[in-house]
C-alpha cells in the first residue's frame, strides 16, 4: 500500500504531458531509488539516487539526479520545520538502533519507500513545494549538502529527553517570566483543547494498533518457520517408510514447506501494507505535536510581549507626567517593542490559521489511508486463510486412503 500511496502522491504533481511542451501543466515529481551501502562499521551509511522531474522554471532543467543520504533528508525536514511554522511537516522514518537490522535488505527497502513518500509529500504540498531548501535538496551537489548539514540546528537536533519535555510543556502551565510569578499563559481556546486531546489520544491508539500489527507480522513469520521445519521433518519421516504412507508423508511435508513460503510472503505484505502505514501515522502525529509545541511557544511569546508593553506604557506615562528627559528614549523603546509584539501576534495568528487548514487535510488523508490499510489487511488475511484451507483440503483424500487401508 505504501507504494500505491506514493504513486497517488506523484499523480498529484506529475503531468502526462511532455516536459518539453510549453503547454504542460506545472508538475514536480521525485523518486528515491537505488539504495547503496557505503563505508564500514559505525561509519557505514546508505546513499540514494534522488531523481527530480519537473517543468517548473525555478529548477535547473527537466530532470536532475543527485545522491543523498539519510542525514540530508533530516536536514530538509529540520529546515522546513524551522521556516514553515504551523504546517505539519511530513515525518521521516526513524533510525534503527540495532546494527543487524540497520542494513538488512528489508529495512533498507522500507526506509527507501518512506523517504520517497516524505519528499513527495513535501513536493506536493502547496506551501512546502515553494521552499528554497527543497530546491537545494533536489539540486545541490554532495559537497554543498555536506556543508549545509554541518551548519544545521533545530528542534529535531535536540536530545530525545529535551524533545519530550517540549511536548510535555504543551500540556502543562508555564510561568510568566515578565511578572515573575506563576501565571497560566496557555491558550484557553476550547477548539485548541479539543485538538490537543484528539492528537494525544490518536497517538496512543495508533501506537497500540501498530504494536499489535508488529505482533501479527512476527506470528506469521514464526508460523511460517515452524511449518518449514515441520515439512522437512515429515519428508524425512516419509523417506523412511517407502510405501503409500511414506508417499503421503512426503506430500504432506512438501505442502507444509509450500505453505511456509506463502506465510512468509504474507508476513512481508502485512509489514509493508499494514504495520508500516500505522507506524507512518504515529510519526505523523509526532510531527503534529511538534507543531503544537511551536504554537504554544508562539502564544507564550505573544503574551509575554503584550505584558511587557503594558509595563512600558505605564513607565512611559509616568515619565511624560514628570516631563523626564528620558521620555524620548522610552518612546523609542516602546515603539520597537510594539513592532516586535505585532510581529509575534501575527506569527501566532498565522500558525493558528495554518494549523486549522492542516488538520482538516490531515484528517481527510488519514481516513483515506487507514481505509486502504485495513482493507488490504482484511483482504490479505482472507487470501491467506483460503490458501491454507485449500492446500490442506487437497491432501485429505490421500491421507484418508492411508488411514483406512
Amino acid at each position: 500500500m505504501i507504494a500505491t500511496l506514493m504513486e497517488q502522491q506523484r499523480s498529484v504533481t506529475a503531468s502526462s504531458q511532455s516536459p518539453r511542451s510549453p503547454s504542460s501543466q506545472p508538475y514536480l515529481s521525485v523518486s528515491v531509488t537505488d539504495p547503496v551501502k557505503l563505508g564500514n562499521g559505525v561509519q557505514a551509511y546508505v546513499s540514494y539516487r534522488v531523481i527530480t522531474r519537473t517543468n517548473l522554471p525555478e529548477y535547473q532543467g527537466p530532470e536532475k539526479i543527485v545522491i543523498r543520504r539519510y542525514s540530508d533528508f533530516i536536514w530538509l525536514r529540520d529546515r522546513l520545520f524551522e521556516k514553515f511554522k504551523g504546517i505539519f511537516i511530513p515525518p521521516l522514518p526513524e533510525k534503527s538502533a540495532v546494527e543487524k537490522f540497520r542494513f538488512s535488505a528489508e529495512f533498507i527497502e522500507m526506509r527507501r519507500q518512506a523517504l520517497d513518500m516524505f519528499v513527495n509529500r513535501v513536493a506536493s504540498h502547496h506551501e512546502l513545494q515553494q521552499s528554497e531548501d527543497l530546491r537545494t535538496f533536489l539540486q545541490a551537489d554532495e559537497e554543498t549538502m555536506e556543508r549545509l548539514r554541518a551548519q544545521e540546528t533545530g528542534i529535531f537536533k535536540k536530545k530525545p529527553a529535551d524533545l519530550m519535555q517540549i511536548f510535555k510543556d504543551v500540556q502543562s502551565k508555564v510561568s510568566d517570566v515578565v511578572l515573575g510569578k506563576e501565571k497560566p499563559v496557555e491558550e484557553s481556546n476550547p477548539e485548541y483543547e479539543k485538538l490537543k486531546h484528539y492528537i494525544f489520544e490518536l497517538e496512543n491508539h495508533l501506537a497500540e494498533a501498530q504494536k499489535h500489527a508488529y505482533r501479527l507480522v512476527k506470528r506469521h513469520r514464526e508460523l511460517g518457520q515452524s511449518l518449514s521445519d515441520f515439512g522437512k521433518a515429515v519428508k524425512l519421516l516419509g523417506a523412511c517408510e517407502g510405501n503409500s504412507l511414506g508417499k503421503a508423508f512426503t506430500e504432506l511435508g512438501a505442502k507444509a514447506e509450500t505453505l511456509s513460503v506463502k506465510l512468509q510472503k504474507e508476513a512481508h505484505q502485512l509489514l509493508m501494507n499494514f504495520e508500516e502505514p500505522l507506524k507512518d501515522y504515529v510519526r505523523a502525529v509526532q510531527s503534529i505535536k511538534a507543531t503544537i509545541a511551536e504554537r504554544a511557544n508562539a502564544f507564550r511569546r505573544h503574551c509575554e510581549l503584550a505584558e511587557t508593553i503594558k509595563l512600558k506604557e505605564i513607565n512611559l506615562n509616568k515619565l511624560s507626567l514628570i516631563r523626564s528627559d528620558r521620555v524620548g528614549e522610552a518612546e523609542m523603546e516602546y515603539n520597537e517593542l510594539k513592532e516586535e509584539s505585532d510581529e509575534a501576534t501575527q506569527t501566532f495568528e498565522t500558525i493558528v490559521r495554518l494549523m486549522n487548514e492542516e488538520i482538516v487535510c490531515f484528517q481527510e488523508q488519514k481516513t483515506l489511508d487507514m481505509g486502504v490499510a485495513f482493507h488490504e489487511f482484511a483482504k490479505g488475511q482472507a487470501r491467506l486463510a483460503n490458501g491454507i484451507a485449500d492446500a490442506w483440503r487437497s491432501l485429505l483424500p490421500k491421507l484418508e486412503s492411508c488411514s483406512s487401508s
